[in-house]
């Protein structure tokens, strides 16, 4: 993917952005694209099957040019089963990301734009919602 040179207000380098048109979703696993599998019971991990719409919508996103992350609070000892699972139910993705902080309640604190999509069992919601989303830098509130 290319990156994007931006530069601070003192003209300064900065971190490179994605273009604009390109969304970098991070998608939680358990409670998201599957059922909500606990770390304390991996065996499930294998068995569990995705959520309607859930592999559509995404890989959706995957041919559109988007970045797709997955981002789990399963720990890296069930990397591999993550992984055969992933692809045995056919997500296209980019990246796996580990260790996720487990409990919920998140606050997200970044100096790039993002927006926050809560899943409450109906993909098509969300892919409602995060289609007609755009990241618009020119119009960041003060």
């Amino acid at each position: 993917m290319n990156l994007e040179k931006t530069q601070d207000k003192s003209g300064k380098n900065a971190s490179p952005t994605l273009p604009e048109w390109v969304k970098n979703y991070l998608i939680d696993i358990d409670g998201t694209i599957t059922e909500d599998v606990p770390n304390e019971e991996p065996e499930r991990m294998a068995t569990c099957l995705p959520y309607l719409d859930a592999r559509e919508t995404l890989n959706r996103w995957y041919d559109e040019g988007h970045i797709i992350t997955f981002f789990t609070s399963r720990t890296e000892e069930h990397r591999f089963i993550t992984e055969y699972w992933l692809e045995k139910n056919g997500f296209k993705y980019h990246g796996l990301l580990m260790g996720k902080p487990r409990g919920g309640n998140y606050a997200i604190i970044d100096n790039h734009m993002f927006k926050a999509c809560h899943y409450s069992g109906d993909w098509s919601q969300i892919k409602k919602e995060m289609d007609n989303y755009i990241h618009d830098y020119n119009h960041v509130p003060s």
